[in-house]
């Protein structure tokens, strides 16, 4: 399997501190346009180049994504309700047969990575139901939003970079299209992370999370990189459930997660 490096350019600048100036952020839709001004001469400064700041010029303000962030409902559920409203029972039947169809991809990923199929395959089911919907949200608008309303602006402005340096490497364009919060591929990944831990799978190049094995084969290495210690259990309780939690702060999602690769990899 070929692994392209990662980008250590994003590295340093994701290290960079948030300017003392920073965009002002807000609850409505009023200032989105002056914001993207201002948000594009720190990008700018960032190391964003031309075709980036013109996908965040283009953004506009997402009801929609606002409204997904205020409305997580199903996060809220019980676990057996939780697992009910997600089809855990036919995500591990999908994924048993996944996992037996291509038992070499998977081998490859465990040996490289240390994370079992089932796990990779729980996260690949529930995140997007094995690639059957990846999202209808434009994705720089979406993380573009996020990043401009005050809720949890600091944890979405590297994400933000993140897309506008993807598209000035052309890895996503200004029109692509994700979840609400702006998640790519068949994992879902968030745009700072895509740059920060996505890996070529299947040895063609490029970097594209709407590839299988691109999007496996990053979150594997995502997980890895959080601290996966092969060998190790990951029900709750056991060394790998902390870096579950790394993929998702729900409780629920990693209880679920954790259930349906055990019975995966059973």
């Amino acid at each position: 399997m070929k692994i392209l490096p990662r980008f250590s350019s994003a590295l340093i600048l994701f290290a960079l501190p948030i300017a003392a100036n920073a965009a002002i952020c807000s609850d409505s839709a009023g200032q989105f346009e002056a914001w993207k001004t201002e948000m594009a001469a720190e990008a700018k400064a960032e190391g964003v180049g031309e075709g980036g700041i013109a996908a965040l010029m283009a953004t506009s303000y997402s009801t929609a994504t606002i409204a997904a962030d205020r409305n997580q409902k199903s996060f809220k559920y019980s676990l057996e309700k939780f697992l009910q409203v997600r089809g855990a029972d036919t995500i591990v039947k999908q994924g048993r047969s996944r996992k037996a169809k291509n038992a070499g991809f998977y081998d490859g990923l465990e040996a490289a990575y240390g994370v079992p199929a089932g796990v990779l395959i729980a996260i690949h089911g529930m995140e997007t139901g094995f690639g059957s919907f990846m999202g209808d949200t434009n994705v720089v608008s979406a993380i573009a939003t996020l990043t401009y309303d005050c809720r949890r602006s600091e944890f979405f402005r590297p994400h933000l970079i993140g897309a506008l340096l993807m598209v000035d490497r052309g890895m996503i364009s200004a029109s692509t299209k994700g979840a609400k919060h702006g998640e790519l591929g068949h994992t879902q990944f968030l745009p700072g992370n895509a740059m920060l831990y996505g890996v070529d799978g299947n040895g063609d190049g490029a970097i594209d999370f709407n590839t299988v094995s691109d999007a496996l084969a990053s979150t594997a290495n995502y997980l890895r990189k959080k601290g996966w210690k092969p060998g190790q259990g990951y029900q709750e309780g056991e060394p790998n459930f902390a870096v579950i939690k790394e993929w998702n702060a729900a409780k629920v999602y990693q209880q679920a997660i954790a259930i349906m690769a055990a019975q995966i990899d059973g």
